[in-house]
């Protein structure tokens, strides 16, 4: 697009009449958006992959005081599933390898148009069309595909779903409560983004997003949490494994809180750290013992209402700025004291 930056004959603006001028703005509202949603999918793949990885040192090292023979079986890296290889899809893909990053064999694309994937496929990465398969081998699977498209390939893959594999969701057109039915499955995110403010400027309609999100400005443009929208329930998506509550609580705590305070002694002894109270209620927290694990969350329950955790963050604003420094640092980017104050993130999200 650079090529293309002083020749005025050929920007997109050129045909346009001047009256429909007024409506320019939603280049940038889109492109916002759409760099708005892989750096939230970039961001959770992050934490689950340090999550996986923290379980996997913590197996190594119990092996290792039993004397049993290390296993580090492949199914140990986070593995992730495309389905659609449209604009969103490829972009996805793109900013999944670059950025979290994935490897070229943990990233799959299936999409009726598995020629047109050639600049993938000589990366190293499989680019099929059968949408099962890559549901029967992915741990995250990404809905990239048009509204008129999602019940057919619902039909396809909802046999071949995993209880634990996490379906995230882009057909902004169809709700939460709908996905769940057409796909018989719980373990399902939706990210829903309503533009409160026009920040069209800040975006750039011709700018990379993997080169967009190493710009502070726009990084912090984009950052999960908003005081004006809904709350992320990342720390839920995390719990769901049979793993003890006690070890649970200690990988939420040193996945999200740990980096930010080594250098923080202050708000290291002001914080609280994570408690059974802060995923369930008081009552069943009080009967969890430390062995038991926590119980199978409903993600698509958990977007729909208010929960432990959703109050916790509102009210907790030392979490509310680990959870932005967390963002921020995993694209690479470390918050200065002057960029510290919030930004007006133009879009509010769940």
């Amino acid at each position: 697009m650079d090529m293309l930056e002083d020749l005025e004959t050929l920007q997109f603006e050129y045909g346009i009449q001047e009256e429909d001028h007024s409506w320019l703005y939603l280049l940038g509202r889109s492109h916002g958006l759409m760099t708005k949603a892989c750096a939230h999918a970039t961001f959770f793949c992050k934490l689950l992959h340090n999550l996986r990885k923290s379980l996997q040192k913590k197996q190594t090292s119990r092996c290792r005081l039993a004397g049993l023979r290390e296993d580090t079986p492949d199914d140990d890296a986070l593995k992730v599933g495309i389905i659609g290889g449209g604009h969103l899809g490829k972009r996805l893909a793109h900013t999944l390898l670059q950025l979290v990053p994935i490897p070229a064999d943990s990233l799959r694309i299936s999409t009726r148009r598995p020629e047109a994937l050639d600049e993938f496929k000589k990366l190293g990465i499989q680019c099929f069309y059968h949408n099962s398969s890559l549901v029967e081998w992915a741990n995250v699977i990404f809905l990239c595909c048009l509204p008129s498209q999602l019940s057919n390939i619902c039909v396809e893959i909802q046999t071949s779903l995993g209880k634990a594999c996490i379906v995230y969701s882009f057909v902004a057109a169809v709700p939460l409560p709908r996905l769940k039915l057409l796909l018989n499955h719980t373990n399902v995110l939706r990210p829903q983004y309503q533009c409160v403010e026009d920040l069209a400027s800040i975006w750039g309609a011709n700018k990379e997003i993997t080169a967009a999100l190493q710009d502070p400005v726009i990084l912090q443009a984009t950052c999960p949490y908003s005081p004006a929208g809904d709350n992320p329930q990342y720390p839920e998506h995390c719990t769901g494994k049979d793993t003890p509550r006690s070890q649970a609580l200690r990988l939420l705590n040193e996945l999200f809180l740990s980096k930010h305070f080594e250098a923080c002694e202050k708000d290291r002894a002001s914080f609280q750290k994570f408690q059974a109270q802060d995923f369930v209620s008081k009552a069943y927290a009080k009967n969890l013992s430390g062995k038991r694990p926590f119980p199978w969350f409903d993600l698509t329950a958990v977007q729909l209402k208010e929960t432990p955790f959703s109050q916790y963050l509102s009210h907790s604003t030392t979490f509310q700025d680990k959870l932005t420094h967390l963002y921020c640092d995993s694209f690479g980017i470390t918050l200065t004291k002057e960029q510290e104050p919030e930004v007006s993130t133009g879009f509010s999200s769940q």
